[in-house]
């Protein structure tokens, strides 16, 4: 069996496209691939250049891939995929949208990371070596996840980050919307924020986020659904030690629920958040809110 003794992570957006008929755009993966292996089916898409929106990204890439203008319908979902690319396991995190077509003629990519594409039938798919992203979005049993490498890769330039999360909008059985405080010392300071944060490596975003509420409020949440997908791009700003940095977060918000609240805790000692506290819509606005704190709030729902 082969060994990753490294990690890496990147950032992508990809999307689901269907057909009149229910057919599914798939692209195959090239021998340049840098991915997935060769002759794997996935949807199209690829990597979210530092500052660019995911949803800027996937209509990019679909072009590129598949000759195809498209438009974004919605985010469907976020999940993540590892592959082992020795010596090193990568995971990426994806944002999955619904695309839909609006023109352009159907061709393969020349000389680039893909080199078929074609509209294929969800049966005829799930005969196929598919993408994590695939089977995630035809909810078809996922590839076996590879074990995770005790070492972690040689970091890259320290002044470019980019960093995926998973929020949540938060209601109990009252209507009541949970939100955190973030600590001194940490971004937004002071402010309230979604519960959640960034997703560990090798970690499906709907497990980090139950993962980040149970540490942040000691709650225990159901996931009902997507909300949003954002970006947040600082070019220049200063990371926790001085040091300064090219930042781009990606972030998917959730739709979750707490249907049985219990006294709220605070479990991760020293860590991002100073409590937690349930709010009405009305007050929880009045708040002084982080950025995507205020949109959700702000937005139907």
């Amino acid at each position: 069996m082969t060994v990753a003794t490294g990690q890496r992570r990147r950032i992508g957006g990809y999307g689901l496209c269907r057909d009149e008929a229910g057919r599914v755009l798939l692209v195959r993966a090239s021998a340049r691939s840098d991915r997935v292996p060769a002759g794997t089916w996935m949807l199209p898409g690829g990597r979210v250049e530092q500052g660019e929106d995911p949803a800027d990204a996937v209509v990019r890439e679909l072009a590129e891939e598949t000759g195809l203008a498209g438009e974004v319908v919605r985010v469907r979902d976020a999940a993540a995929e590892l592959v082992v690319r020795p010596p090193f396991l990568d995971h990426t995190d994806g944002v999955l949208y619904d695309l839909r077509v609006t023109g352009g003629a159907l061709r393969p990519e020349v000389g680039g990371t893909s080199d078929l594409v074609g509209w294929v039938a969800p049966a005829e798919a799930a005969t196929l070596p598919l993408s994590r992203f695939v089977t995630h979005a035809l909810g078809l049993p996922a590839p076996v996840t590879p074990p995770l490498p005790a070492e972690a890769a040689p970091p890259g330039p320290a002044r470019r980050v980019q960093r995926f999360a998973a929020y949540a909008l938060v209601t109990d059985p009252a209507g009541r919307v949970l939100l955190t405080r973030n600590a001194d010392g940490y971004p937004g300071a002071g402010r309230w924020h979604l519960p959640g944060g960034g997703t560990d490596f090798g970690e499906q975003p709907r497990d980090g986020l139950r993962r980040e509420i149970t540490e942040e409020s000691g709650q225990q949440v159901r996931i009902t659904g997507v909300l949003s997908g954002n970006h947040v791009h600082k070019p220049r700003t200063v990371g926790r030690r001085g040091q300064p940095v090219d930042w781009h977060g990606v972030m998917v918000v959730f739709r979750a629920i707490v249907s049985e609240p219990t006294p709220l805790r605070v479990l991760e000692a020293d860590g991002s958040t100073a409590e937690a506290a349930w709010f009405t819509r009305p007050a929880g606005a009045a708040l002084p809110l982080t950025g995507i704190a205020a949109a959700t709030l702000a937005a139907d729902w």
